[in-house]
């Protein structure tokens, strides 16, 4: 019995220590415990956490229903409680059962799953903003064209390179320590904080071309339901539109090489007008356009922003 309460006790502490740690994690990034999916962030990302738990209510009832039937077979038919061997060869009913329910099955998950294909590749509206990334080992390259009729059409072409500001082969101290610079480690925590963010308006259909200048890379960022493949040669499209501002990140899902697991993506959501403020200046003065964006967020939320 004493086992039993301490085994209770402490599975009730790491499980308090778990949701007091995951309450002072930032949406947008992965947190110590996460058993489920990132916070869906865009309208794609709630339909895929909507498919998603849609397909559990499946697995869950077939899983038990298969669990069952072994521990009835193992018991029922087990050479103890069946010294005679049956010598049925076949069941005609449960032929037709264990043919039709597979079938009956796999069709209502496969038309949802069809909808939800459909609706990551169409866009609801024509993009206003395009944004090609390219992968590198092991950092992100960014273009943006902005739509004809976008106001920021006529300003100069904007584009950057966006680098881990911690390295693997750094000290845990010192990577720390690198994170810590940009500013507050619940925005900025180590491996994910780049020097330079990917910036975009919030409430805003954004076309993502895909590419590698080197090896296959993947561009990913969980809680906007973005995950496409980077392709030397190739240009492969996606689309998200983000309706929260604030920080998230994604990292390169496709085994790169040695510092793959150091290739973070950190994308940066602010309304309209400040996008239009940044992009201005953006393509002549990078730093200007990120110093004076991040000095617009500090005023309007009172939090600590790096803008490097």
């Amino acid at each position: 019995m004493r086992v039993r309460r301490s085994t209770i006790a402490a599975a009730a502490l790491l499980s308090s220590a778990g949701v007091a740690m995951a309450a002072e994690t930032l949406p947008g990034q992965p947190h110590d415990w996460q058993i489920t999916l990132q916070e869906a962030l865009s309208p794609i990302e709630a339909q895929i956490h909507w498919f998603s738990n849609y397909t559990l209510a499946f697995i869950i009832p077939i899983t038990i229903l298969v669990a069952a039937l072994l521990a009835w077979c193992a018991y029922r038919f087990n050479e103890k409680s069946n010294t005679k061997a049956s010598r049925t060869s076949h069941n005609t009913t449960i032929e037709v059962i264990w043919t039709l329910a597979p079938v009956i099955i796999l069709l209502f998950l496969a038309v949802p799953s069809f909808q939800l294909l459909t609706a990551q590749y169409n866009p609801p509206s024509e993009p206003e903003l395009t944004i090609k990334a390219t992968g590198y080992q092991w950092y992100w390259g960014y273009e943006y064209q902005p739509s004809g009729n976008s106001p920021q059409a006529e300003a100069e072409p904007v584009s950057f390179d966006s680098n881990p500001v911690a390295q693997l082969t750094d000290s845990f101290e010192d990577q720390e320590a690198a994170a810590a610079a940009k500013g507050d480690p619940a925005q900025y925590p180590r491996l994910l904080a780049v020097d330079y963010e990917l910036v975009v308006p919030v409430d805003t259909v954004i076309r993502v071309l895909s590419t590698s200048g080197d090896v296959i890379h993947s561009f990913a960022l969980p809680s906007m339901g973005v995950k496409v493949d980077a392709v030397p040669g190739r240009l492969n499209e996606y689309w998200f539109e983000a309706n929260r501002e604030g920080i998230f990140y994604g990292q390169c899902s496709e085994l790169c090489g040695t510092n793959h697991a150091n290739m973070p993506i950190a994308l940066r959501v602010v309304s309209k007008d400040e996008f239009a403020n940044w992009y201005k200046t953006a393509g002549s003065d990078i730093d200007g356009a990120n110093e004076q964006l991040t000095a617009a967020i500090a005023a309007k939320t009172g939090a600590k922003v790096a803008s490097r």
